[in-house]
């Protein structure tokens, strides 16, 4: 028997039996028109491919782009200029309703007073060490103006001119204590003055002095410049009383006053170079 499997019969029967087997083979290949590699590699990756495929197909679905950083960059950067842009035209519209506002009332008081002169300055400097609030403008005596010119915005008293350079003023408020204002309250007609003290320059105040022991004057009442000395033309704002202080310290009483005018947001003033009444 063992010569039989070692013999050279048995051999040819091999062949022929792998011969057949392997006909079989390429015979169900050639049917299915795949060839049996391509069959053995269907059935070991056909899963992960069809994986593949549907995550492929999903991912297409979702709304998502993708682009690289330097669009993303040139984006922000169009959006900045256009944000930059809005604000400009902002600040833009916001200064013109301003100086309607200003010229409005400046040509109102044009229209009650044509003796007045006058001379639109800026406000191009604030001193933050100087606890009175002087400004100064950017107009001097190559423009007309002098010391001593009175400075307004609106109807309302702002100051005085206190040194001139030729392109530059400064201006004193009514918070310095060297000015000093003849006044009179609109309702009792009292007359006096009006000056202010260190203690109260701080807290924004000046005060109308000597009043009479009972007067009139109250909370509430409006202060005028009177127009004597020559100084300042007559019927200016200066401000509203908010408080009488009376005579228990002083032989006279007092009335604090704040001024109409916050020194601190003025952009724009008028200074008026001349009036009929004028101290030359």
């Amino acid at each position: 028997m063992i010569r039989f499997f070692k013999g050279t019969g048995f051999r040819i029967f091999v062949i022929i039996l792998a011969a057949l087997l392997a006909g079989s083979v390429i015979s169900v290949a050639s049917r299915t028109g795949s060839s049996p590699v391509t069959k053995v590699t269907s059935l070991v990756f056909g899963p992960a491919s069809r994986l593949a495929s549907a995550v492929t197909s999903d991912i297409k679905g979702l709304p998502i782009s993708f682009r690289s950083s330097s669009y993303y960059k040139r984006e922000n950067e169009a959006l900045k200029k256009e944000i930059d842009s809005l604000k400009e035209q902002l600040v833009d519209h916001e200064q013109v309703i301003h100086k309607n506002e200003f010229y409005k009332e400046f040509l109102d008081l044009k229209e009650e007073h044509s003796d007045y002169k006058f001379a639109e300055a800026a406000v191009i400097g604030r001193d933050a060490a100087d606890r009175f609030g002087s400004i100064t403008l950017n107009k001097g005596s190559a423009g007309g103006i002098a010391v001593n010119d009175p400075v307004i915005y609106g109807n309302y008293l702002v100051g005085v001119v206190a040194s001139v350079t030729p392109t530059q003023c400064v201006v004193n408020t009514l918070l310095n204590p060297d000015v000093r204002v003849s006044v009179y309250e609109i309702r009792t007609r009292e007359v006096s003055y009006v000056t202010t003290t260190v203690e109260l320059a701080e807290q924004g105040y000046c005060h109308m002095t000597n009043l009479a022991n009972e007067t009139a004057v109250s909370d509430g009442g409006i202060v005028c410049t009177a127009g004597v000395g020559g100084i300042f033309p007559r019927d200016l704002i200066l401000g509203s009383i908010i408080e009488i202080v009376d005579a228990t310290v002083d032989i006279s009483a007092s009335a604090v006053i704040e001024p109409g005018v916050d020194y601190s947001q003025l952009t724009d003033v008028i200074i008026i170079t001349e009036f009929d009444g004028q101290a030359k």
